[in-house]
């Protein structure tokens, strides 16, 4: 007989409720689920679910890189209990962080991992909770090994997803590209999870930045790498002698800084200007047409392959390791 699906909640809007200062997490997701389920006749071929929660609930905006980790360790505990798939309950608002981070950590998991989460939560009027919910499960029945993204009936890849609208059902997207097959890297990857989380930053460039912005997150020793969110096709201020100076001090000092675009389609092609010509000569990383949540993610899951050296990690980062990059 087929084992269990199992849920894991992990907070956000699908299970909040009023409390004294707003919408909050609470408990009780799955005996409303239950009740649902029970109510309905279409929702009796759903397949059978088991319920876990993290502790604590926590509004998503709370997300941390080492809940990461706690959620992809709970994740693995139920696959090698035998679970035949994973649900994961989780707010919206950096759902696609989340399911990006967890794709690379669970790259090596067996059973399809589905992250999905709601609008409004369950039991408000129009609520979206129990189709994403429900529909989760249902999907999860064809979806293939790995993690995967679902809301308003549609399954979306983990690594090219983002969240483009902060009110109603259609509130994900996913990014155009064709990545193709993933390309397996020599590296034997370490899936073990840490007890502390690398520290990496995002940066978005703008007409007029201070280059001080950046040299004091490098100064500061904290990070491991940073993500540059640049003009167009990977353009930046190349002529501000403060800001190439940064990027000089971050490669000096070992930290990997990855280029993404601010535009929604198309992505980093360094070679192209002159402006990018000079990130790239000052050590910047083309992220390709990663989104800026995957390059956060995938620096993160890279920083923490204590077996890899600079060199091999900077070669990773351009190399589609799970969907994550189209061909250059």
């Amino acid at each position: 007989m087929t084992q269990p699906v199992h849920v894991l909640y992990t907070g956000g809007t699908i299970g909040m409720q009023p409390g004294p200062r707003g919408l909050a997490p609470a408990a009780g997701l799955d005996l409303l689920a239950r009740d649902v389920q029970q109510q309905s006749p279409a929702l009796k071929e759903v397949p059978e679910w088991e319920f876990t929660s993290l502790s604590p609930l926590i509004d998503s905006a709370n997300m941390t890189p080492l809940q990461w980790i706690n959620i992809a360790r709970a994740t693995r505990e139920a696959v090698e209990k035998g679970a035949s798939g994973v649900v994961i309950l989780h707010g919206t608002d950096t759902l696609a962080f989340s399911a990006a981070a967890l794709r690379f950590w669970l790259m090596d998991v067996s059973v399809p991992v589905i992250i999905t989460g709601a609008m409004l939560p369950a039991g408000a009027p129009d609520s979206d909770a129990w189709e994403n919910f429900f529909g989760s499960l249902t999907a999860i029945a064809d979806a293939a090994p790995g993690v995967g993204l679902y809301f308003h009936g549609t399954l979306l890849p983990a690594t090219r997803t983002r969240k483009v609208r902060s009110h109603g059902r259609h509130a994900f997207q996913a990014v155009a590209g064709d990545s193709g097959p993933a390309t397996a890297p020599a590296d034997r990857f370490n899936f073990d999870m840490p007890d502390k989380a690398q520290q990496v930053g995002i940066v978005p460039l703008y007409p007029g930045f201070d280059a001080s912005i950046l040299t004091a997150l490098i100064d500061s020793g904290r990070y491991g790498g940073v993500v540059l969110e640049c003009f167009g096709s990977g353009t930046g201020p190349g002529d501000d002698p403060a800001f190439m100076a940064a990027l000089e001090r971050a490669r000096q000092a070992g930290i990997l800084l990855v280029a993404v675009s601010q535009c929604l389609e198309g992505g980093i092609m360094l070679d192209i200007y002159e402006a990018g010509q000079q990130l790239r000569a000052a050590g910047v990383i083309s992220g390709g047409d990663m989104t800026r949540e995957t390059a956060l993610a995938k620096l993160h899951f890279l920083l923490h392959q204590a077996s890899l050296d600079e060199t091999r990690r900077r070669q990773l980062m351009e190399t589609n390791l799970c969907g994550e990059l189209s061909p250059a």
